[in-house]
């Protein structure tokens, strides 16, 4: 009795190895005496707008040079690089003191032209008095009233030299002429600047802002071919640190061609960014979302595996195993993929302790 344990011990020990032999076969799961416990999703088919993902730069709405509208030493920055500034709030400050001096000067000019004229029409109109009383000519009078207007002509001017001298005393503060964030400036304190000529430095508005990219002509198939503001019901970024960003955009530039070295189509969307989370220059991910809809399944990334056949997932068959499911595989939305084909409604996918499967 006892020799019999043993063989049959034996016997069950070579079995054993025969069945783990005969596992070889990647497209079986592997059985042991022991289960895995696991847990399961039951999938049901849902309707999704048909998507498209790329990456993006965002840019600024407006992105307005800062020149200077006269020339002169810069004096002072007067504001902090990289921050976000109100429209008309000072920049910089030029070198005042000579356009102080040109407007005193002009304003003189412009005192001692008023006094012209005063003297000018109190002889002009002692000219008319005499015309009237027949004391001088015609000739007389006229040639008063004629330096009368001219001189009032030349008070006109020297009024226009004064302004514009006020003028360019305002513009040695350079004033920012919308709200955004500044860039770095191009000139330090103390270098001598050119009207309308040195660039200052850049603001870059920040709401709306837009985001800038492409598709090539495979991604836009399941657009008609094609994105325009019709088809495409919204578009959302994707910040680097994988959450949504809040607001939904919309398409305010699309291509009328295919970019021919590049094969693409070159899009924008427009975004409120009130809270200036996106800013220019950052790298994100849109998803494009077009009007037209379609059923799906969308399970966990984590479900999703690869082969060299290509994606599956296990799923849950009658006899309560696990067995491998090829699928083809969509857009992420989340954390989530959705599945485009291999899946039926009602099947167990398994979520979770797959690599104890594997």
């Amino acid at each position: 009795m006892h020799h019999y344990l043993i063989v049959l011990v034996q016997f069950l020990m070579v079995a054993i190895v025969l069945v783990a032999c005969g596992q070889n076969d990647p497209g079986e799961v592997e059985k042991t005496e022991e289960a895995v416990r696991v847990s399961t999703i039951q999938v049901q088919s849902v309707t999704l707008p048909v998507t498209a993902e790329t990456v993006a730069l965002m840019e600024g709405a407006k992105e307005t040079e800062i020149r200077p509208r006269v020339g002169g030493i810069i004096k002072k920055r007067l504001y902090d690089e990289g921050v976000f500034v109100e429209a008309g709030q000072p920049l910089f400050l030029i070198d005042s003191v000579p356009f102080k001096n040109t407007l005193s000067e002009l304003r003189a000019q412009h005192y001692e032209q008023q006094v012209r004229v005063e003297r000018m029409k109190r002889e002009e109109q002692r000219m008319k008095q005499l015309v009237a009383e027949d004391f001088v000519s015609e000739r007389m009078y006229d040639a008063a009233f004629a330096d009368l207007a001219v001189e009032e002509a030349a008070l006109e001017t020297a009024k226009v030299r004064v302004q514009r001298a006020e003028l360019n005393l305002s513009y040695t503060t350079v004033t920012a002429p919308v709200a955004g964030v500044t860039g770095r400036s191009q000139f330090s304190e103390g270098s001598l600047v050119s009207a309308n000529d040195s660039l200052l430095t850049s603001i870059a508005q920040l709401s709306p802002i837009w985001v800038r990219f492409s598709f090539s002509d495979n991604e836009m198939s399941r657009f008609d071919g094609r994105m325009t503001k019709k088809n495409v019901q919204y578009v959302s970024v994707i910040i680097p640190d994988g959450s949504e960003y809040e607001q939904k955009g919309e398409i305010n530039f699309a291509a009328s061609q295919i970019d021919p070295l590049l094969g693409t189509q070159q899009l924008r969307a427009t975004f409120e960014n009130v809270n200036q989370r996106l800013l220019p220059g950052q790298f994100v991910r849109v998803r494009v979302a077009a009007i037209e809809s379609q059923k799906v399944f969308v399970v966990p990334q984590l479900a999703v595996l690869t082969s060299d056949l290509g994606r599956y997932v296990y799923v849950v068959n009658e006899k309560n195993e696990a067995t491998p499911r090829p699928v083809k595989v969509g857009e992420w939305i989340g954390t989530d993929w959705t599945i485009l084909g291999g899946l039926n409604p009602g099947d167990k996918v398994i979520v979770d302790n797959i690599i104890r499967l594997k």
